[in-house]
């Protein structure tokens, strides 16, 4: 049991220090000399889980809970993997299952309310998601007598699971008449009204259990709280050779509480003592994790330790300590630090990788590939130029125009934006915009941005021959629907103002009588999306 014991140990040791491979090593080796311990299982599970490798965590979990099935960290672990692998709702069930096991444990507490505000939002953004769908439908006359056709709850079904699908459900009155009922909007002009469902009840408040009195403690223990207290008036005074040794004193009472070790990490972090700091704090993730202490402080020390290197400026050892800390117990400061320190590091490689010579090679072997007529080799030479010069506007101008010859539209517009954006004077950036506008069938804007084209060289023919080229097809076009629909379909805006359900009612409206459309330009917004609609060819204003 010794060599168990030390295995783990060593185990611990590398999982603070982020040696994943080398913890999963330690773990299974005890538990080849002791296949029942459940802590082995538990822990082999938390390092399977930040390696990435949540199938193998999930498995670990579950034998934790085998061999012990009323430890609340079991189902933790499991809960936790569960959620890695995007079950919510059986990672909801694993906490509630573990709250009946251990009803006190305040871990799978936190974890149920997180799991259940995250399927509250996912419902929230597919109302065909909401918990209670069918008894909404049910209260609604609208929508009654359609659950009784089988074929409309396996429509249900489709949208609940795949609600990316709902923008080719759109022409299904049925969908339209739900979505009118979920969403609260009476998209047929009915004065029926749903009844307002009546507010949640109140949720109890949540009585934690008070700590234990100082009374009741061993006398070593009150000592040790005693000096604490005294270490952090030293503290808040910034007397920190005083708070030292308070809380020095405190380790010597109580060397199993590994808050009196943080606090010696924190006064040496204001000091600047910023290696001194980090010793501290693995020091006391050692004694913490060595003594079952809250995973909360355990938390707290690794994110003073990614703090302390962001202190210093070394981004990358930042983010390792603040996405362990955040593993243990994910706290707003600590998530906003981490995206923080991710931000600054991206900029910093950004910039390193950035060499305008380097760049000028990757542009001249890309107007040789695109010669050639081999486009793909000329975009991924063009890619690699902006990348060493992102201020070079007739770099996203060369790979604009091989989007083009791809026929790849919405990426070449987002080319040619960024290159008028860099230097608004470059003519190339307008007329290869206008061209691919143009290739979209989308005349009115293209024959606007060859205008602008015009604007700065009054002479330039692409532009000249663009506007005559839009103004002949848009008198002449002839579309066939499914060719209007593809269009449309690819097109990011019109996809957006199809699932719009108000927009939905008052293009019906306008079906049912003409005269309202020109109430409906009144309305700017309204105006802008009908135009769209019109120059996509998708309505037609006669």
């Amino acid at each position: 049991m010794e060599k168990v014991s030390a295995l783990k140990d060593q185990g611990n040791k590398a999982l603070s220090a982020g040696n994943i491979d080398e913890a999963v090593r330690c773990y299974t080796e005890a538990l080849a000399l002791d296949p029942s311990n459940h802590v082995l299982f538990s822990n082999r599970s938390a390092a399977y889980a930040k390696k990435g490798n949540y199938e193998s965590a999930l498995r670990d979990a579950c034998d934790t809970i085998k061999i012990k099935p009323d430890w609340g960290k079991g189902y933790s672990r499991k809960a936790a993997a569960l959620e890695f692998l995007g079950k919510l709702e059986d990672a909801k069930g694993t906490y509630q299952e573990g709250l009946r096991q251990e009803p006190g444990n305040q871990q799978l507490k936190e974890g149920l309310q997180n799991i259940e505000a995250r399927l509250a939002e996912k419902s929230m953004m597919n109302p065909f998601a909401m918990p209670n769908l069918y008894q909404k439908l049910e209260n609604d006359s609208r929508t009654r007598e359609l659950l009784s056709d089988s074929s409309y709850r396996e429509l249900l079904e489709q949208l609940k699971n795949k609600p990316s699908e709902l923008g080719t459900k759109l022409q299904d009155p049925r969908v339209m008449t739900t979505l009118s009922v979920l969403l609260g909007l009476n998209l047929s002009e009915m004065e029926e009204e749903e009844e307002p469902t009546p507010p949640p009840p109140p949720k109890p408040k949540q009585t934690q259990p008070p700590p234990p009195k100082e009374e009741d403690l061993p006398e070593n223990k009150r000592k040790a709280l005693k000096e604490k207290e005294f270490g952090n008036d030293a503290y808040k005074k910034k007397d920190f050779d005083t708070a030292l040794k308070h809380y020095e004193a405190a380790i010597q009472h109580d060397p199993t509480n590994m808050t009196y070790i943080s606090n010696q990490a924190a006064v040496y972090f204001e000091m600047g003592g910023f290696e001194k700091c980090r010793e501290l704090c693995e020091k006391a993730i050692e004694v913490g994790r060595e003594n079952r202490e809250d995973y909360r402080q355990i938390a707290k020390a690794l994110a003073r330790i990614g703090n302390s290197y962001f202190k210093e400026e070394k981004y990358k050892e930042a983010i390792q300590y603040l996405n362990k800390s955040l593993s243990e117990h994910r706290t707003p400061d600590v998530l906003k630090r981490c995206q923080q320190a991710e931000k600054i590091l991206k900029e910093e490689e950004k910039l390193a990788y950035i060499n305008p010579d380097l760049a000028l090679e990757a542009k001249s072997k890309g107007n040789d590939a695109f010669q050639k007529g081999d486009y793909p080799l000329a975009m991924k030479h063009y890619s690699e130029a902006i990348k060493r010069n992102p201020k070079d506007a007739k770099l996203f101008s060369n790979r604009a125009a091989c989007y083009t010859k791809l026929l790849e539209f919405q990426l070449a517009l987002k080319d040619c934006e960024e290159c008028i954006r860099l230097e608004p004077s470059f003519i190339k950036g307008y007329t290869r915009k206008g061209a691919a506008l143009e290739a979209m069938k989308d005349f009115t804007k293209a024959m606007d941005v060859y205008q602008k084209a015009l604007e700065l060289d009054s002479s330039s023919k692409e532009a000249t021959e663009g506007i005559q080229r839009c103004m002949v097809s848009q008198t002449m076009r002839n579309d066939t629907p499914e060719e209007v629909k593809q269009r449309a379909m690819s097109d990011p805006e019109v996809q957006q103002i199809m699932s719009d359900p108000a927009m939905r009612m008052i293009l019906e409206q306008m079906q049912k009588d003409p005269q309202a459309l020109s109430d409906h330009l009144k309305n700017p917004v309204i105006a802008q999306k009908i135009q769209k609609l019109i120059d996509i060819g998708l309505i037609a204003i006669r």
